[in-house]
């Protein structure tokens, strides 16, 4: 890895995209690395043209961001943290629009999502576009009045455009969560505050596999802050699942929860143990 590589945090999206804000909120003395595509952000660390990826993976009003936990455990990279990023959504448009004069809104589903209903109280037109910067791109390229797009402040002084309305997230607490990842894994000292560990894990398909699997956690008093299942190759009998755990492998309760869980499953792979956020904590 080259010296600039090694000071560079990539991230999916055109400059302005929420993911390059999360960057600069989190490694505020790292390079930013723009990708086309999630596959890109991966490969970009996997060969050594930046140190780690920027990924989001849940927003607290739209929900899990679409494949990206399919794409994680194939990546060939490892989670070494978590960063919480507040998003606040604008309403943009060029120079000289009004409000009156969008017909359109365009931006990634995501933050469409997260703007629904306030859309929908301005009678303006949702546009599905593969994300937010380069949807505010599009408008800035285009020159029409009648188009908007849903993106950050920092896309606005990208691409020229001005805020027609501020703050158009439906809820206060619209936050998106990423989680940083790398080529090596770290061992974080439990002793040192709290760990997250996050894992996949397949079930055997027979009744009650996975109340069976995940028994181990509450017997051990292992904590699950998050769990959700994925079909795989498309046969809906089979899933995989997802998991953050609060603790790290080596305490004994999570080492036994772990354990158990293997007994119950067809495979359990630890994607990353890293420490909590101080925003998970209630401390930011």
């Amino acid at each position: 890895m080259t010296a600039a590589a090694n000071d560079t945090i990539a991230f999916q999206g055109l400059p302005g995209a929420y993911s390059n804000l999360a960057c600069r909120a989190a490694f505020p003395a790292l390079a930013t690395l723009s990708c086309a595509s999630f596959e890109d952000m991966f490969a970009s660390v996997r060969e050594g043209r930046a140190r780690l990826a920027m990924v989001p993976i849940e927003n607290s009003v739209a929900g899990r961001v679409a494949d990206i936990h399919h794409l994680m455990p194939e990546s060939g990279l490892h989670i070494i943290g978590e960063h919480f990023q507040r998003v606040n959504h604008q309403l943009l448009g060029i120079k000289g629009a009004k409000i009156a004069d969008l017909k359109t809104a365009s931006s990634h589903i995501q933050a469409l999502s997260q703007c629904r209903n306030n859309l929908r109280a301005l009678g303006i037109k949702p546009v599905v576009h593969a994300d937010t910067a380069g949807a505010a791109a599009e408008v800035a390229a285009k020159g029409d009045k009648s188009m908007g797009a849903i993106a950050s402040t920092l896309a606005a002084e990208t691409y020229g455009l001005e805020i027609l309305k501020a703050d158009m997230e439906d809820a206060e607490h619209n936050t998106t969560r990423f989680v940083v990842m790398a080529q090596e894994p770290i061992d974080p000292d439990p002793n040192k505050g709290p760990i997250v560990t996050s894992f996949i894990f397949k079930v055997r398909s027979v009744p009650a596999a996975l109340y069976k699997a995940l028994g181990g956690f509450a017997t051990n008093g292992v904590n699950i802050t998050k769990l959700e299942s994925y079909i795989l190759d498309g046969h809906f009998s089979s899933a995989q699942f997802y998991a953050d755990i609060d603790g790290h492998p080596d305490q004994r309760p999570v080492r036994l929860a772990l354990e158990e869980l293997s007994f119950f499953s067809r495979e359990v792979r630890i994607l990353g143990v890293y420490p909590a956020s101080p925003f998970r904590l209630g401390q930011s």
